[in-house]
């Protein structure tokens, strides 16, 4: 009874950890953008894949201190602390994804943007 307690308590700490930039899911968009220009598209686009790489780190970041909270002490302090990223990269890369479509029904191929 005691491991399955254990058990519980270590997946309820782990979920609550924070997320590798990849593993995020974007937010949907819908067709957002599908009726702006194409150069505010594309000035759009570059704007969002501007932050990404801050995004990415913070993002590194938050899950390094929440692994070393975990194992110390049992608990996620970035994710408690309000470092946790995901809902900002959640809709970056939504806005990424909605604005690539909207560049490719223009003829621009976006620049591809890595999460890593």
């Amino acid at each position: 009874m005691k491991r399955v307690l254990i058990l519980g308590a270590v997946v309820l700490l782990v979920a609550g950890c924070a997320k590798q930039p990849g593993a995020i899911t974007p937010v949907s968009m819908g067709n957002t953008y599908s009726r702006i220009p194409c150069g505010q598209a594309k000035s759009l686009y570059a704007e969002e894949a501007a932050k990404v790489p801050a995004l990415v780190a913070a993002q590194k970041n938050a899950v390094a201190g929440d692994a070393v909270g975990v194992f110390l002490v049992g608990v996620p302090f970035s994710s408690l602390s309000g470092n946790d990223r995901e809902g900002e990269i959640a809709v970056t890369k939504g806005k990424l994804t909605a604005l690539g479509a909207r560049l490719q029904a223009c003829g621009i191929d976006p620049v591809p943007v890595t999460w890593k």
